[in-house]
């Protein structure tokens, strides 16, 4: 088949008609499954016959039956083959020793982890023997030994609870089954407390933290231009799932021009790398990025009776390649594909004039129908609320993600000005905080709302709902103060243990004023079958009284409570970051909520009751007996 060759086309429309024509192009590529090409005909259509969506069939003028000598062509006498890797997307390397394959194993959705773990490990085990010499699978992020550990961890603290409860009940109930029942119920409470947290200190060498392993490998791992980010994989992989970002803090750039957005990103990032506290900080390139653009000219196009699709399919066989067959070996099948040298498409000037576009007068270079150009481009591009956005990477090791931001932002403020149309956002841990900072704000005073509802219900008097109210704000005040000395930031896992302890601290206040006011009662019935008004020397002893009766429970309460959650307090092992965050506003919220109860709501609910006698007797003074 050659350019120019006769062809006749018939048509069901016209039938005993035929129109005469010539292959004007033929396509440069071979359909791999059917072997055939496809080739463009020109004819005489000057009365308009044809239209498009006809179906013709088409005859090419072979040249009658003349001898030929035909010689074979191989694909060895017109280019190079060469058995080549396939396209590399990436390069895995494992502790410095070269480069190695890598795999990663994802669990359905809803699936027991450890059983997938543990069905992974036995397929690896089954295939081991049929791997090549030398060849092994070797785990290098192996999660079912967090968790285990993390279970291990949480019964070991469950039973030193246990232990320590049980005690408890029997050194002040002197009753063992009170204590067998506490022993049974507490670890279904421990349980829903429970959240395990990344952190492989077991695995570690003695002496190492946190900041100076990072230390060591921020000195050992330096790349021109890249800044590196430490954190743990799930967190990475949870954080990158609900932000976009990967780093502790980020900053979202929007704007609607490229250059300017990078330039205001970089700009972000020279501001927020001084700022105190801050690791590192990089803005990423959203303009640095080369790409070759071939751009047609569309009257040469024309002239020589081209279309932009045909010079584009000449294009992506040439640079990119097409896969016109499929070889078979054995078991095995690989790609046969098809493209010009690299050294004559290493660089425009050779793709200008080396590359041939075939037309019907012999083929031409393909300068002569494009330019052929280097240009700067976006590497990447990402939109976020229809516009242009750049992400800067922020890694910090300050526990109190929202003091860091509180600083950068302050600093992006004075030193970065921001065209119009541009703006900036702050992402990462510090907008999951945010979150959580306004869900809380909702939260919380529904939890206080509630108790007061509930204080009323009970009481149907707005004084000791009111005591009882000022029990939960002072059992708070301890919470606070463990919290500064162990030097906690506040966080989720703070805010729940201050819920907890808010029913904790309204509970025994309740049950104090309830003991009180019983014992006030039969202080008066007996003052009024003695013919007597009750006074203040009869209030004071029945304070006395109903708090005598509620010591050893209050105590007890608190002990318990106490003894429970010290172990959690104390620990170190896997997830104790978050469960000894729980357990600290509990366990100094009881210290200041025994000493209220048992001093200050006595004194207030002395003061609430003299008040209500001197109500009762009128003007009349009321004498303190000596």
């Amino acid at each position: 088949m050659r350019i120019g060759q006769p062809a006749r086309v018939t048509l069901d429309a016209f039938p005993g008609r035929r129109f005469e024509a010539r292959v004007a192009y033929r396509y440069p590529t071979l359909n791999a499954t059917t072997r055939s090409t496809s080739v463009r005909l020109e004819l005489d259509n000057r009365e308009g016959l044809l239209q498009p969506g006809m179906f013709a069939q088409v005859e090419l003028d072979t040249g009658g039956s003349t001898p030929r000598t035909t010689v074979p062509v191989r694909i060895g006498d017109v280019a190079r083959v060469e058995l080549v890797p396939a396209e590399r997307r990436g390069v895995a390397e494992l502790n410095g020793e070269g480069e190695v394959a890598s795999g990663i194993v994802m669990a359905r959705f809803g699936q027991n982890a450890l059983d997938v773990f543990a069905n992974v490990k036995a397929k690896i085990a089954e295939i081991a023997p049929g791997l090549p010499a030398g060849a092994e699978i070797v785990p290098v992020y192996d999660r079912s030994t967090l968790i285990e550990h993390a279970i291990a961890n949480l019964k070991w603290t469950l039973l030193e609870e246990s232990l320590i409860v049980a005690l408890v009940c029997i050194v002040f109930l002197l009753h063992v089954r009170s204590a067998l029942v506490a022993i049974v119920t507490l670890p279904l409470g421990i349980l829903v407390a429970f959240i395990a947290q990344p952190e492989a200190v077991f695995e570690w060498r003695p002496g190492l933290t946190v900041d100076a392993s990072i230390a060591e490998m921020d000195a050992a791992l330096k790349f021109p231009g890249l800044a590196n980010s430490w954190t743990m994989p799930i967190k990475a992989r949870i954080d990158m799932l609900s932000t976009g970002i990967r780093t502790p803090v980020g900053v979202k750039v929007f704007g609607k021009d490229l250059e300017t957005l990078e330039n205001v990103a970089r700009r972000v990032e020279a501001a927020v790398r001084k700022v105190p506290g801050s690791s590192s900080a990089y803005a990423e390139r959203v303009a640095g990025g080369y790409y070759v653009d071939v751009v047609p000219r569309r009257d040469q196009l024309a002239r020589y009776g081209l279309t932009t699709d045909m010079m584009q399919d000449v294009i992506a066989t040439a640079l990119g390649g097409e896969t016109v067959t499929t070889t078979v070996e054995g078991l095995e099948r690989y790609g046969v594909s098809v493209r010009y040298p690299r050294a004559l498409r290493d660089d425009p000037q050779r793709l200008g004039s080396e590359v041939r576009v075939p037309t019907a007068n012999g083929s031409i270079p393909l300068g002569q129908l494009a330019d052929v150009r280097i240009t700067r481009g976006a590497p990447s591009i990402r939109t976020e609320n229809a516009l242009l956005a750049a992400y800067v990477y922020v890694d910090t090791r300050e526990t109190d993600i929202g003091a860091f931001v509180r600083r950068a932002q302050q600093a992006v403020a004075d030193e970065v000005e921001f065209p119009p149309g541009y703006y900036a956002t702050w992402s990462g841990q510090f907008e999951n905080m945010e979150r959580a900072k306004e869900r809380l704000k909702v939260v919380v005073p529904l939890t206080l709302a509630l108790i007061f509802v509930l204080l009323y219900l009970n009481f149907r008097r707005l004084t000791e709902t009111l005591i009882v109210m000022l029990s939960v704000s002072f059992s708070l005040v301890g919470g606070v103060w463990l919290m500064w000395a162990l030097g906690y930031q506040m966080s989720v896992a703070v805010a729940v243990g201050f819920i907890a302890l808010a029913g904790v601290a309204a509970e025994t206040g309740v049950i104090m004023l309830i003991y009180r006011d019983h014992a006030w009662q039969d202080t008066r019935e007996r003052c009024i079958a003695e013919g007597r008004e009750a006074t203040l020397a009869d209030l004071y002893e029945a304070i006395m009284d109903g708090a005598a009766e509620r010591v050893r429970p209050k105590m007890m309460a608190v002990v318990a409570i106490m003894a429970g959650l010290l172990p959690i307090l104390w620990s170190s092992g896997i997830g104790s970051e978050v469960m000894s965050r729980i357990a600290a506003p509990m366990v100094g919220g009881m210290v200041s909520s025994t000493v209220l109860t048992l001093v200050v709501i006595p004194a207030l609910y002395a003061l609430a009751k003299q008040a209500e006698l001197r109500r009762r007797r009128g003007s009349s003074a009321v004498v303190q007996p000596a």
